[in-house]
């Protein structure tokens, strides 16, 4: 189960493709029994996240906050996977930057965030390599293209 919290002043047509997105995706990775929220903020919001948690003073397209990745973790009957903030207003721009549309830009930084909850990282070329690959392969498969 997972909820979207539009957190800013935009509305946002794309928001019931997304939603069919991530269930198609919770539906390919076989997630069962699991928790997320994807929050929709501005750029203020995910710049302070982004000072606070990650000490790099500036805004930043996605943030995922892993819960799984706390050893203090309660073991329950479903999966509290996390939160994953997306900056509304990057996204717009870096739609335009890259050339596509809003649409795959928002629903890009859904699917990166998502697999950053679920473990996923690019921290070396073969993780990332790994990462890339299975967000084009879940975006090109529910039809979210270039």
């Amino acid at each position: 189960m997972f909820e979207i919290i539009n957190e800013t002043q935009e509305k946002i047509s794309e928001l019931k493709t997304i939603e069919k997105f991530i269930q198609f995706v919770i539906e390919k990775e076989n997630l069962e029994n699991c928790l997320f929220n994807i929050i929709l903020v501005d750029n203020d919001y995910i710049h302070k996240l982004n000072k606070e948690y990650r000490n790099i003073d500036k805004e930043t397209d996605v943030i995922s906050f892993a819960l799984e990745d706390n050893s203090d973790e309660v073991k329950l009957e479903f999966r509290v996977l996390g939160d994953i903030y997306i900056s509304v207003f990057k996204a717009k721009t870096q739609s335009i930057e890259y050339g596509h549309s809003f649409l795959r830009e928002l629903a890009f930084l859904t699917v990166h965030g998502l697999l950053h909850l679920l473990g996923y990282d690019h921290m070396d070329k073969e993780a990332k390599k790994i990462m890339f690959q299975k967000q084009e392969q879940l975006l090109n498969e529910f039809g979210i293209t270039r």
